[in-house]
């Protein structure tokens, strides 16, 4: 019988192997003339990599025996980000790319049983991935650290500071994000229906991968809109990233997301808060989301993207980096 850590090495292979083929595939979709001929015939093989100074990935293993993928790019005071659902850390880099070639230190996880990290059967709730951000800071021992959440990930924030504080944040920013509270419950009156999350889960037993199309391609981004400049890319970057995850997880963490309470985590933010939403966010409503979350923490400034859907890290990059900078260095 197989250890844990085979079956997770033979998974964490699987899973490179999944990415490896799509690349490949794409590849030879190429022009096979001219200067793409000749960058395909100087690359080398795959199976040098290792032997032409390939650095090794980071990880960590979590205090309940999860390994946690994280990325660290640049130098400088150290830039936080947290991902959304179903995805992972590479759906940051837009801004990874932009702040740490402003001379900032920008480091990002695969949040348990997404991208490549580990899938654990059990713990895919807030709390754990709270606890697991904090792991990271202190593994890390980060100081004066910005966090950044987007969707799912400023729920991971914004428990991370109810649970653990801001003894090493000096900044914190939402972004789409899921706080305070997205399903509609009595105390809650103008939430999402559970119904909508059922569906949602319904969906995912059915035929996940379609789910995850359809997410992509239609409201994620507003492509669903009149008018819309549909980008096939960023459709399938989002379905490969979701699909790379883990089935149990992302099941479990429409749970998470949608039905965890952050009221009181948000009114024990003590450090300056940037809060970005779209006004055309089909995912995450922006009254109940972002205009509500700055509502509670105190001191917080709302910026409200006029026409923005959901997946503003992509479709309003330029503008959103812009905003991030500044407020950085106020």
């Amino acid at each position: 019988m197989k250890s844990e850590e085979n079956v997770q090495e033979v998974d964490q292979q699987r899973r490179h192997l999944l990415v490896g083929g799509a690349t490949a595939a794409a590849m030879f979709s190429l022009p096979t003339s001219g200067v793409f001929a000749q960058a395909l015939a100087a690359s080398k093989p795959v199976s040098t990599l290792h032997h032409i100074g390939v650095k090794k990935v980071s990880t960590f293993k979590t205090k309940d025996g999860v390994d946690i993928y994280y990325k660290d790019w640049g130098t400088g005071q150290p830039i936080v980000f947290c991902h959304g659902w179903p995805l992972n850390s590479d759906s940051w880099e837009s801004q990874m790319i932009f702040l740490a070639s402003q001379g900032y230190r920008c480091i990002a996880h695969d949040r348990r049983g997404h991208g490549r990290s580990s899938q654990p059967w059990s713990g895919n709730d807030m709390d754990h991935y709270a606890d697991d951000l904090a792991q990271l800071m202190d593994l890390l021992d980060l100081k004066n650290a910005v966090l950044f959440g987007f969707s799912t990930g400023g729920g991971e924030v914004a428990r991370y500071i109810g649970r653990h504080g801001t003894k090493r944040v000096a900044k914190a920013g939402l972004i789409s994000a899921v706080p305070p509270l997205m399903v509609k419950r009595d105390d809650n009156p103008d939430g999402v229906p559970i119904q909508a999350f059922d569906d949602l889960r319904a969906g995912s037993l059915a035929d996940r991968a379609q789910l995850y199309m359809n997410i992509a391609s239609g409201p994620f981004f507003g492509f669903n809109r009149p008018g819309a400049k549909v980008s096939q890319g960023l459709i399938y970057s989002w379905w490969a990233q979701g699909m790379q995850a883990g089935h149990k997880n992302t099941y479990d963490s429409i749970k998470a997301f949608s039905e965890t309470d952050f009221r009181e985590d948000l009114k024990k933010f003590t450090v300056p808060t940037l809060i970005v939403h779209g006004d055309d966010d089909q995912i995450v409503p922006v009254n109940i989301a972002g205009i509500a979350s700055a509502k509670l923490v105190k001191n917080a400034k709302l910026l409200v993207y006029k026409g923005a859907p959901h997946g503003l890290t992509d479709t309003h990059k330029d503008q959103l980096n812009k905003d991030m900078l500044d407020f950085i260095k106020s």
